[in-house]
């Protein structure tokens, strides 16, 4: 059990946080040829492709270090927050590597590196998911169930790149997921390198769009393609993109559903919003900042929504995000344990530590 102690009734959790990866480290793990293909890139961002964008304007939106697992107790400590589960940084983009071979080696060796240099220690505090590749899903079930056996928490693929996770070749890693007990995670990477943000001319734009355009561009192939129907025990996870969207896309879904359903989705067999309102495994991260946030848990349950730090990203502001969502009036008090703590729970499958 942790010793921190929560300023209101609630000891909150992080459903999604991040590691400023150690390039120098992850390269320690992985493989020839890779390993000697990139020595000299590690900490120069070479490891995984970039855009380019300057996110932190200089310095001017650094929030801290997030490269040391001690930097990570101290931050959860300021919320507090009693666990965090990790996800990459750099590694976001690792759906837009071209080669296979070494998005596989890129995987491999940062669930290493999370697991046994990041995560090892901390008292169960700092927690991982496994880097999944896209372009071969067995070596992604490898993947999940290595990082499994490592005491990794879930899996995660990118929501970014030229894959599309409805289809059926991946059916193998959430069927491995419900056999682990493990969450799957899709986590928008917010690149301009995204399809449909490389056309905006400042990062202002195609960052607005990113985030919730890969989000979307995934939930919507896994729904119509009837993954979430064919895998109602796995729990599913959509990061980074908010939550208020929810209502206003599953009415579009709905209504594609009702005209061409039959045509168009044959492996479907309930309206999309369904597996959303009833299913009970399929989550999604929330923003404190999102005013509708209030009406969106009332529509569609309490115990779906999670919160999560975002932290160190620069457009996170934990833990401010804490207290604004615990000072919200308009949840209940049985609401506010769900976001800030029952749902992201239930997602990983852990028990009060």
């Amino acid at each position: 059990m942790s010793t921190v102690e929560a300023k209101s009734g609630i000891l909150a959790v992080d459903a999604d946080g991040h590691v400023g990866e150690n390039g120098s480290a992850i390269l320690e793990y992985m493989d020839y040829p890779h390993k000697e293909f990139r020595t000299g890139l590690a900490n120069n961002g070479g490891l995984t492709p970039l855009d380019g964008q300057d996110r932190y304007l200089g310095r001017r939106l650094y929030r801290g270090p997030a490269n040391k697992p001690e930097h990570w107790i101290e931050v959860l400590d300021k919320g507090p927050l009693e666990w965090t589960v990790l996800y990459p940084s750099i590694g976001l983009f690792s759906g837009f590597i071209k080669d296979p071979d070494y998005q596989a080696a890129y995987s491999k060796a940062y669930n290493t590196w999370i697991s046994q240099d990041f995560c090892a220690g901390s008292n169960g505090r700092i927690m991982g998911v496994a880097l999944l590749p896209t372009y071969d899903p067995e070596e992604a079930e490898k993947e999940l169930r290595r990082g499994a056996a490592n005491g990794l928490v879930g899996g995660m693929f990118s929501a970014d790149g030229s894959h599309l996770l409805g289809d059926k070749k991946f059916d193998r890693v959430y069927k491995a997921a419900e056999e682990l007990n493990l969450s799957i995670s899709i986590h928008a990477s917010g690149s301009s390198l995204a399809p449909g943000a490389e056309i905006f001319p400042k990062f202002i734009q195609s960052h607005t769009v990113a985030h919730p355009y890969g989000i979307l561009r995934q939930f919507t192939n896994m729904m119509f393609e009837g993954v979430f129907q064919k895998f109602p025990r796995t729990r599913f996870g959509f990061l980074e993109a908010g939550c208020t969207w929810l209502p206003w896309w599953l009415d579009r879904m709905d209504e594609e559903f009702q005209h061409r359903g039959d045509v168009d989705a044959p492996n479907l067999s309930l309206p999309p919003s369904n597996f959303v309102h009833q299913g009970g495994n399929i989550f999604f991260a929330c923003e404190a900042g999102e005013r509708l946030l209030e009406p969106v848990m009332n529509t569609l349950g309490d115990d779906i929504i999670m919160y999560a730090s975002d932290y160190p990203h620069w457009d996170g502001t934990y833990p401010d995000s804490l207290k604004e969502l615990s000072d919200r009036p308009l949840l209940s008090e049985a609401q506010k344990y769900s976001v800030l703590r029952g749902s992201a729970e239930r997602f990983y499958g852990l028990v009060v530590l």
